[in-house]
C-alpha cells in the first residue's frame, strides 16, 4: 500500500516538474524549460515522455547530439512513441546523417502510414542523399562552384552538418574565397574546437595566401585532433616543400648564384599547381632571375603568367614593365605602368610612367645614334669617325653616276647623317636629344644643311674634293 502511494508521488512530483517545463517552454524559455525537464528525468529515469520532451528543449537551443541521445532513449523507453522517432530522424537529419534519418521517418509511417510530416522530411532527406552524390562526382572533376551549390542546398535541411560545411569551406578555399572559407571554418571550431577538418581548412586558407608559417601550425593542430587526415599530411607536407624552396632560391639570388636560383624557383612551380598566391610569386621571383641573365623575354612570359595567377600583383606589372623597358617595347611598357598607377598613385609609379611615355615618343622619332650607326655611350671621338665614314659614303657627289633613284635616296641618308652629326656633336643638343627635352622645342626641326655641315668637317687643312678616275671609282684627293 505504502510502495504505490510512494511511487504515485514519485510519480505527480515528476509531473509536477514536467508541468513547470512545459509552461517555460511555452514562453520560450528554453533553458529553464530544459531544467525542469532534467528534474523529472531524475525523479522519474524510465519516462520517454519526459525525454522526448527535453529533446524538444534540446532542438530549440540547438543542441542537437543531445536531443539525438534523448530522443533515442525515449524511443528505446517506448518504441511506439511516434514523436519519439520524428525527433530522432530531425536530429539526425540536421547532423546531416540522412541515411539515418531517412529509417526514422520509415518507422513512424510504419506507425501512422499518412503522417505528413514525415512524409516531407523523407523527401528531404533523400534530396540530401542526392546532393551528397552530386558534390561527390563535382569534386572529382574539380568542378569546386558545383560543389559549394549542392551543399548549400543540403546545408537548407542539415543546417549543424559540419561534414557538409568543411566540405563547403575546403570548396570556397579552392575557389580563392578565402574569407567566406574562414568564416565558415570559423563557425564550425566556435562549437567544436576540436574539429580536425575545419582546422585543416583555417590551414588551406592560410597557405594559399602564402601564410606558411601558420599554415603548418594548423596542419599539425589538425593532424594532432584527427591523426589519420590525409588532406592535412599531403598539405603540411607540401606547404613545408614550398616554403623550404622558395627560400633556398631566394638565398642563391641573393648570393648572385642566378642559374641555381632560377633552378630552384622552377623547381618550387612543381610542388603545388593549386597553390596560386605563392605561384605568382615564384614566377615573378623567376622572371626577376631570368632578367639577370638576360633571359628578357622568358622574364616577360613568367611575369604575364604571375599577372595571370594573381591580377592584382603589382609587382609582377613593375617587373614585366621594365623588362619591356629593356627591349624597347615601350607601348606594352607604358600600357603596364599605366594599370600600376591607376592601382596605387604614387609619386614613384607617375615618374615611371612619366619615363616610359618619353621613352615611347623618344622612338618614334629619327635615332641619331642609329643614323650615325653607334652606341648611345660613344665618345666625341667615336661620333666624329662615324660621321667621316657615312658623310663619305653617301655623299652626293659619290653617286652622281647612279640612277636617279638611288640619288635620292643617298642624298636623304646624307641629310640624315649632318643631322645626327649636328645633335650629338654639340654636348647641349646632345643632352636635350638624351633626355627628350628636344621634343618640346621648335628650334630642333630646323633645317639642317648638310653641305655646310660637311664642308664645315672636312675644312680642316688640305680641304677635299672627290675626284673621278673612270666610271664609277672615286678616290679622296686631300691637298
Amino acid at each position: 500500500e505504502s510502495t504505490d502511494t510512494s511511487l504515485s508521488g514519485i510519480f505527480q512530483e515528476a509531473e509536477g516538474y514536467k508541468e513547470q517545463g512545459n509552461a517555460f517552454y511555452i514562453k520560450k524559455d528554453y533553458s529553464e524549460a530544459f531544467n525542469y525537464y532534467t528534474k523529472a528525468i531524475d525523479v522519474c529515469p524510465k519516462n520517454a515522455s519526459y525525454y522526448g520532451n527535453r529533446a524538444a528543449t534540446l532542438m530549440m537551443l540547438s543542441r542537437y547530439r543531445e536531443a539525438l541521445e534523448d530522443s533515442q532513449q525515449a524511443v528505446r523507453l517506448d518504441d511506439t512513441f511516434m514523436k519519439g522517432h520524428l525527433r530522432e530522424g530531425k536530429c539526425h537529419l540536421l547532423l546531416g546523417n540522412a541515411m539515418a534519418a531517412s529509417r526514422c521517418f520509415q518507422k513512424v509511417l510504419e506507425l501512422e502510414p499518412d503522417n505528413s510530416q514525415a512524409q516531407q522530411e523523407l523527401k528531404n532527406a533523400e534530396s540530401i542523399l542526392e546532393y551528397e552524390r552530386m558534390a561527390e562526382i563535382g569534386f572529382e572533376k574539380r568542378d569546386f562552384r558545383m560543389v559549394v551549390f549542392c551543399m548549400d542546398r543540403a546545408l537548407e535541411s542539415a543546417s549543424a552538418c559540419h561534414r557538409f560545411k568543411v566540405l563547403k569551406a575546403e570548396c570556397l578555399a579552392l575557389l580563392g574565397r578565402y574569407p567566406e572559407a574562414q568564416s565558415v571554418a570559423s563557425d564550425i571550431l566556435r562549437m567544436d574546437s576540436t574539429n580536425g577538418d575545419a582546422l585543416y581548412v583555417r590551414g588551406l586558407c592560410l597557405y594559399y595566401e602564402d601564410c606558411i608559417d601558420k599554415a603548418v601550425q594548423f596542419f599539425i593542430q589538425a593532424l594532432r585532433m584527427a591523426p589519420d587526415h590525409e588532406k592535412a599530411r599531403l598539405a603540411c607536407r607540401n606547404a613545408k616543400a614550398l616554403k623550404a624552396k622558395k627560400e633556398e632560391g631566394n638565398k642563391a639570388f641573393k648570393e648572385g648564384n642566378f642559374e641555381e636560383a632560377y633552378e630552384l624557383y622552377s623547381e618550387a612551380l612543381t610542388i603545388d599547381p593549386n597553390n596560386i598566391k605563392t605561384n605568382a610569386k615564384l614566377y615573378c621571383n623567376r622572371a626577376t632571375v631570368g632578367s639577370k641573365l638576360k633571359k628578357l623575354e622568358q622574364a616577360i612570359e613568367d611575369c604575364t603568367k604571375a599577372i595571370k595567377l594573381d591580377e592584382s600583383y603589382i609587382k609582377a606589372y613593375l617587373r614585366r614593365a621594365q623588362c619591356y623597358m629593356d627591349t624597347e617595347q615601350y607601348e606594352e611598357a607604358v600600357r603596364d605602368y599605366e594599370k600600376v598607377y591607376q592601382t596605387e598613385k604614387t609619386k614613384e609609379h607617375k615618374h615611371l610612367l612619366k619615363t616610359a611615355q618619353l621613352e615611347l615618343k623618344k622612338s618614334k622619332r629619327k635615332d641619331y645614334y642609329k643614323v650615325l650607326g653607334v652606341d648611345k655611350n660613344a665618345t666625341e671621338d667615336e661620333i666624329k669617325k662615324a660621321y667621316r665614314k657615312r658623310a663619305l659614303m653617301h655623299h652626293p657627289d659619290r653617286h652622281s653616276g647612279a640612277s636617279a633613284e638611288v640619288q635620292k635616296e643617298e642624298e636623304k641618308k646624307f641629310k640624315e647623317v649632318g643631322e645626327a652629326f649636328t645633335v650629338l656633336s654639340d654636348p647641349k643638343k646632345k643632352s636635350r636629344y638624351d633626355s627628350g627635352h628636344d621634343l618640346e622645342d621648335d628650334d630642333m626641326n630646323m633645317d639642317f644643311d648638310a653641305n655646310n655641315i660637311f664642308k664645315a668637317f672636312f675644312s680642316g687643312p688640305g680641304g677635299f674634293s672627290f675626284e673621278a678616275s673612270g666610271p664609277g671609282n672615286f678616290f679622296f684627293q686631300f691637298g
